[in-house]
């Protein structure tokens, strides 16, 4: 290798000593910022997936007799209920899913235990609610609906390797 240094500042560097080193993906700041931004813009995708999802469910329940009426008080839910609810617990799911992003060795891992835990404990209310067979069985199915289309969605989105993200 060859290397001149003139007066100018300017360094001219030769060499036939090529290592075919090559820089990889960076890995710093950057590359997590740019993570981040994508599990929360594919959460957000997912959280309006799941939110007109359920809602066209309940539409059809309530097309076909599911009256949707809680005992305790006799108030019926609405169909903007339900995806007021979808959408608030679909970005809960968001959080814990960049938190684990952030603090987690192995945040897929994580998530997937964690939002299945969560969408099990959510189906206790309605066996509770003292509703009608059809209302609760509905009720049941249209906790799993949403977590069907944010738990395989977010934990994919996990699962992205740095450097993998399509820009």
């Amino acid at each position: 290798m060859t290397s001149t240094n003139d007066m100018t500042g300017t360094n001219d560097v030769t060499s036939t000593n090529d290592t075919g080193a090559v820089a990889g993906p960076a890995s710093g700041p950057t590359s997590h910022t740019h993570r981040l931004r994508g599990l929360i813009g594919t959460g957000f995708i997912a959280t309006l997936a799941a939110m007109v999802a359920t809602t066209l469910a309940a539409a059809l329940a309530k097309a076909v007799g599911v009256g949707f009426e809680i005992p305790e008080g006799g108030e019926t839910i609405p169909l903007s209920g339900f995806a007021v609810v979808t959408g608030f617990f679909s970005a809960v799911g968001i959080v814990i899913a960049v938190a684990l992003l952030r603090w987690s060795a192995r945040p897929a891992q994580r998530f997937v235990w964690t939002a299945v835990s969560l969408t099990a404990i959510s189906l206790v209310p309605p066996l509770l609610s003292g509703a009608d067979t059809a209302t609760i069985t509905t009720l049941l199915g249209l906790h799993l609906v949403p977590a069907a289309v944010m738990i395989p969605t977010l934990t994919r989105s996990l699962r992205t390797p740095l450097g993998a993200e399509q820009g």
